[in-house]
């Protein structure tokens, strides 16, 4: 790694004292963000985080503010500061610099972005107006799914899941545009407004297009028919959990004979696969309903989804009359944001999302340090133990599934801070003469790429995420855990604090990615990550039974009046907070074996501190809108809940601070799994 340049170093000091000063942490932690008018046994999220949401107002430009927004900020900080030197420097054409440089260069641009107008699209929407006849549609269709646009289905290479070694076609449901199938399909009132909103936003559109008032009406309750269709015949988002509804592998006859209306030998040659190549094809009843709607739905009303479908991806990238109509739905409406992010935020992401690789290296060599790799193994080391131990000791798990669990946890891979090998970003242009072509190349490229791996043996040490995202993983299909550097800093991972913070903190976090191997989704796949059942019936029986106390329990969470968690949606997530938090506590126990008891530090007790520390990694507030939306269709629980939620069936926090039986934290009925 390249030593960092004075210039580089001193903001990343600069910016980390910024962030440490903000948090007025005492050894890494803020009591200050405290309400201690409220019992920790009757509701420790508030306890914890009560004057912090008490003062708190989220920012008008975003739907939800916490700890990972307030971190994501100061990462993006750090990355618009590589930006603008990027695109300040004359750099070798095809290098990172020069290709990060004229990217955000051509976003910041708005003014270029306003004279352009339409005019980056304007060759799609008429090659979408030359259709004719079917045979024209579905070429029209691989064309812009090779674009990257969304049109009708999902299409791609990726693992064969129940031979992961392998990489293969996969087509699935799509083709829509609100966040999922309940959207379209639900009759309580706020679905139904949602959905005239939603023909109110695509009417605008239309109308910008050149539609009269009319005809744009006409064309936007076109394609919410024809996207209901779609919904109608997709898996549900508590479905989409279950993976064996999503496989079914045919091979290109198979596919063919599923969809006769649809000549996927015209798709395959437009896309440049081999129709040799197996294709796992899921839903069936999803493709059965597009295969009618290629017979029974007319071609110019096939022209308007279309046109439709490029519209609104090319949005925010367009003039600001396109871009505030889409804000105005998808982020005001839907989300609750009151204003746009500042222009810098906006193109940081996008070239992060573009190019994150080129990006997050220079983040990982500003932001990252070898010693917080070393400092994470050793965590991942005991809490990789600890697991271990929790399986050995299960009442309920025979011992023939127990072999298979700890086979499974064994092989457990893990990738910290960034890649080890870079795949580089070589055949790809990126210019200063259009933000809107820069997008589309940029996908045109990793869609390319992706179709190489097709027929070869898959790459299990590529990273899901790049270096500077706020985030944490774990692959079924590779059997592994990612923790990006942008994760590993203060307040989830702190240099600054004592163990029991970091054990609450970032250790709960990989205590969470672990037992993601062995929720109710990751449990389904074996140690080299395929898809087949290693438990025995019974104990398969027993664990979903504990899996069922954990739903119910959150079924019961009300959000708002009459609007409550999804136990079932939210399932994985809610196994993993909890039963991840139960192996930290015992591993940060292991910890001290043979060690001087730690000293309370600001009057908490090295247990309690453990607790905290949990409770303030997910302090955060959320807009009405974004609370709904997240419930609607998001696998996490909303903040609250994911510390209240795990705690409250968990002695070790009843007995830190001394819970009595009847406490709102305490559970009558307390779930037991790992």
């Amino acid at each position: 790694m390249r030593k960092l340049s004075f210039r580089w170093a001193a903001t990343a000091a600069i910016l980390l004292s910024l962030w440490t000063g903000v948090l007025a942490q005492s050894s890494g932690f803020d009591t200050g963000r405290m309400d201690r008018s409220t019992e920790a046994c009757e509701d420790f999220f508030q306890y914890a985080n009560g004057t912090w949401l008490k003062n708190t107002q989220i920012p008008a430009s975003e739907a939800r503010w916490g700890t990972f927004n307030m971190l994501a900020d100061r990462n993006n900080t750090l990355l618009k500061d590589v930006l603008e030197k990027a695109a300040a420097t004359k750099a070798a054409k095809g290098s990172d610099t020069q290709m990060i440089g004229d990217f955000y260069a051509t976003c910041m641009d708005e003014a270029a972005i306003e004279k352009a107008g339409t005019k980056p699209i304007d060759t799609y929407l008429k090659d979408i107006e030359k259709i004719n006849t079917a045979a024209d549609l579905q070429k029209q269709i691989a064309k812009m799914h090779d674009l990257g646009l969304p049109a009708v289905f999902g299409f791609g290479a990726g693992a064969d899941l129940k031979a992961t070694n392998s990489v293969i076609l996969n087509a699935g449901q799509g083709g829509i545009s609100l966040p999922n199938r309940d959207y379209y399909t639900k009759t309580d009132a706020k679905s139904v407004e949602t959905r005239a909103k939603f023909v109110e936003y695509m009417t605008n559109m239309f109308k910008l297009l050149g539609n009269a008032p009319d005809a744009a009406a006409a064309k936007a309750a076109k394609v919410l028919e024809m996207q209901t269709r779609l919904a109608n015949a997709s898996l549900t988002p508590v479905e989409r959990r279950n993976p064996e509804l999503s496989y079914n592998k045919v091979t290109f006859a198979g596919v063919q004979e599923l969809t006769p209306n649809f000549a996927w030998t015209t798709y395959y040659a437009e896309r440049g696969v081999a129709t040799s190549s197996e294709i796992n094809v899921a839903p069936a009843k999803f493709f059965k309903e597009m295969n009618a709607m290629m017979s029974d739905v007319s071609i110019q009303d096939w022209k308007t989804y279309l046109s439709w479908m490029l519209i609104n991806s090319a949005a925010p990238s367009l003039p600001k009359a396109f871009a505030d109509e889409n804000f105005a739905f998808f982020n005001t409406y839907l989300s609750g944001q009151k204003e746009r992010q500042p222009r810098w935020k906006t193109c940081t992401q996008n070239v992060d999302g573009a190019l994150g690789e080129a990006l997050g290296m220079e983040y990982a060599k500003m932001a990252f340090k070898p010693a917080a790799k070393a400092r994470m193994n050793v965590l991942i080391d005991n809490l990789m133990a600890s697991m271990k131990t929790r399986i050995d000791g299960l009442s309920w798990m025979s011992p023939e599934t127990k072999t298979q669990a700890n086979a499974k946890l064994a092989t457990f891979k893990r990738k910290i801070g960034y890649p080890d090998k870079l795949r580089g970003y070589a055949g790809l242009t990126v210019s200063r003469d259009s933000y809107v072509g820069n997008m589309l190349r940029s996908n045109q490229f990793q869609i390319a790429r992706n179709f190489k791996d097709i027929g070869k043996p898959r790459d299990k040490t590529r990273m899901g995420m790049t270096p500077p995202t706020v985030n944490a993983s774990y692959s079924p299909q590779n059997n592994d855990i990612t923790f990006p550097a942008g994760i590993l800093q203060p307040p989830f991972f702190n240099f600054e604090a004592d163990d029991a913070i970091n054990y609450g903190g970032i250790g709960g976090v990989i205590g969470h990615e672990i037992t993601h191997g062995f929720d109710d989704q990751g449990s389904q796949f074996d140690a080299d990550g395929n898809l087949k059942m290693w438990w025995t019936p019974e104990d398969r029986k027993a664990f979903d039974e504990r899996a069922a106390c954990v739903a119910k329990q959150f079924d019961g969470y009300e959000v708002q009046p009459g609007l409550f968690m999804n136990g079932k949606l939210t399932l994985g997530e809610n196994i993993g907070d909890f039963a991840g938090l139960t192996v930290s506590y015992y591993a940060f126990q292991k910890s001290l074996e043979g060690k001087a008891r730690p000293a309370n530090i600001d009057g908490f007790t090295p247990e309690q501190r453990f607790f905290l520390g949990w409770a303030q990694v997910w302090a955060g507030k959320y807009t009405p809108e974004a609370e709904r939306q997240q419930v609607a269709g998001n696998p996490h629980a909303l903040p609250r809940w994911r510390v209240n939620g795990p705690l409250s069936n968990m002695p070790e926090f009843a007995s830190a601070f001394g819970c009595k039986q009847g406490a709102k934290m305490i559970r009558e009925k307390v779930c037991e799994i790992w």
